[in-house]
């Protein structure tokens, strides 16, 4: 044997043993050359044919320390059970996870920190391949280091499309490092949502214009015949989000049939499978028959509109005024953060102008370039949504329509689109959907027992001008009934993740539980309260909505991790500005 190859198989050896100490698993396989399936046993290195550089030691060694992390921090079957459907996501999926457990072990051992960053250290792209710029994006935002810059349009229409689906997501994912199972499935979720083709991700930019103006239309023209769609998805947030089962099963130990954690020695564990037990049934329906959303023009005519209009206008003025002055402080506020910056004297960007004369007095000076600095205020979505129940009656829908009529105005004056939205039943008692029970010899524990009616008073894309008179149906005389909380949020938050905004806002306003005396009566006296909380922790936890309520009279914090409780109604348009000022005064969105 040569003295090179005997070299070559000293440093094979080498890393052999590396990575079984590191993954303290000494009876793995380790394969050079020798394309395998991985799992919990294998790991595959690429042959070692030369050893001539100092680079070349480290390249390999970087990739023994990579192939020894995952076999110390990621679960084959874990990593399985959570695959994207698709080539190119799959692709995405794997990347994903690589980034995971190099972060964590890069976190505990400096000396492969060391290894990584330097094998990984970039100036270019080598290609333009989704994978390379996936791979770039996702491990700068995880390792909080700088992404690479690149002008060309291909690899901006990829970035946009990371950054619209992950950004707002990287808090959760880090903060979900070191629990794979639930890492996973957020990563594969949200590059699912991505749409990665076969081929391309978003092709032309033209289908990206057609398919922002087919939204923009879809919300213009919402009216009955979107109900359809909204009542096949309202049940669940959103599979690109988190299925509101499965995270009920996180956060409820009885009704949890099987779960994967990590223990602090970095090893997963399985938690023994538990069955439900009858105080956690799984959310049901018992009919969506008589559901409808409806637009608040639809419910009533012109004329009745104008009236109740008028009538909330004759009841607020004094409220107006100084929910006024508040939202003018709101709108400084949002206007300050839309004023436009420069950088100055940069390599490339735009020809600095003011800068030509210099140029023209020494032709060997060189050009001067400016570009815009990138501001913290995004392309944002607030989303109102308001209780319509009958315990509402009075002063608080009162207040409440006044002040979201008032900010719907101020935030459209500074281009964050509004929709102001409203939800209750169509009947006491049960209405249809009970009748319908009753006729079938009323079965046991029917789930939700009555007919539901979501409201439209304001869609993202109208004019307020346009909407205006909508808001005064809350004051409508038998319009206020039950409220079904939970199934009102999965159906606003379905409208909002439609939408192409980058940061999205629901504000909800409420007075309390959820009450519905049909489906409470025939089924576990905190069947809706624990729908609720269900669907709250699913958007507060695994979605980009911020998510805040305001509670008039009760303390709703029970529910909603950012709440306030107000005591007198006359504090509501306070409450509401001052949260929307706090949030854009964050110096990071999520």
């Amino acid at each position: 044997m040569e003295k090179k190859d005997l070299h070559v198989q000293d440093f094979k050896q080498a890393l052999t043993s590396t990575i079984k100490s590191i993954s303290e698993t000494s009876d793995c396989n380790i394969n050079f050359g020798k394309r395998i399936k991985k799992d919990d046993k294998n790991a595959y290195l690429p042959e070692i044919n030369k050893l001539e550089k100092t680079q070349d030691y480290l390249k390999f060694r970087a990739q023994a320390d990579s192939e020894a992390l995952r076999l110390k921090y990621s679960n084959t079957e874990v990593f399985n059970t959570y695959k994207p459907k698709g080539d190119n996501a799959n692709k995405l999926y794997e990347i994903a996870e690589k980034i995971r457990y190099e972060k964590i072990g890069s976190d505990k051992f400096i000396g492969i920190k060391k290894n990584l960053s330097e094998i990984y250290k970039k100036k270019e792209y080598k290609n333009n391949s989704i994978e390379d710029i996936f791979y770039n994006y996702f491990r700068s935002l995880l390792f909080e280091t700088k992404d690479i810059k690149s002008s060309d349009s291909k690899i901006k229409k990829f970035k946009k499309n990371f950054t619209e689906n992950i950004k707002k997501n990287s808090e959760v994912l880090k903060n979900n490092i070191k629990n794979q199972a639930k890492f996973n499935e957020i990563i594969s979720k949200i590059i699912s949502r991505m749409n990665i083709g076969e081929k391309e991700v978003y092709e032309d930019i033209a289908d990206q214009k057609k398919e922002k103006e087919s939204l923009k239309n879809q919300g213009e023209d919402e009216n009955r015949s979107q109900l359809k769609d909204d009542q096949e998805n309202k049940e669940v947030l959103d599979s690109n989000i988190s299925n509101i089962e499965e995270l009920s099963e996180q956060n409820n130990e009885e009704e949890q049939a099987f779960k994967e954690f990590e223990s602090e020695d970095g090893s997963v564990r399985k938690r023994t499978k538990k069955f439900p037990s009858n105080n956690t049934r799984k959310y049901k329906v018992y009919t969506e028959e008589f559901d409808e959303v409806i637009r608040a023009e639809d419910l009533e005519s012109e004329e009745e509109l104008k009236r109740l209009r008028s009538s909330l206008d004759q009841q607020l003025i004094q409220l107006k005024t100084f929910v006024s002055k508040l939202a003018n402080k709101l709108q400084r506020k949002l206007l300050a953060k839309q004023n436009r910056s420069w950088e100055f004297d940069l390599e490339e960007g735009i020809l600095d102008t003011s800068k030509l004369t210099r140029i023209i007095i020494d032709p060997l000076n060189s050009l001067s370039f400016k570009k815009e600095k990138e501001t913290e205020f995004k392309d944002t979505l607030v989303t109102i949504l308001i209780d319509n129940s009958g315990s509402m009656r009075g002063k608080p829908i009162s207040v409440a329509a006044v002040c979201a009529d008032i900010l719907a105005r101020t935030l459209e004056r500074c281009s964050v689109k509004v929709e102001v939205l409203g939800f209750t039943t169509k009947h006491w008692k049960g209405g249809s959907s009970r009748e319908k029970w009753t006729n079938n010899n009323k079965p046991k524990f029917p789930g939700r027992l009555n007919d539901l009616r979501h409201i439209i008073y304001k869609s993202a894309d109208i004019p307020w001008r346009q909407t205006k008179k909508n808001m005064g149906l809350m004051l409508k005389e038998g319009l206020l009934k039950e409220n079904i909380d939970g199934e009102a949020l999965r159906w606003t938050f379905n409208k909002m993740r439609k939408r192409k905004e980058e940061r999205k806002i629901l504000m909800v306003i409420s007075d309390g539980a959820p009450v519905d005396d049909s489906t409470l009566s025939t089924n576990l006296s905190d069947y809706l309260e624990n729908d609720l909380k269900k669907t709250v922790v699913a958007i507060e936890q695994l979605s980009p909505v911020e998510l805040l309520a305001i509670g008039i009279g009760h303390d709703v914090t029970r529910y909603y991790k950012k709440a306030v409780k107000i005591t007198d109604v006359q504090d509501l348009g306070d409450a509401m500005i001052n949260q929307l000022t706090n949030l854009f005064s964050e110096k990071t969105f999520h």
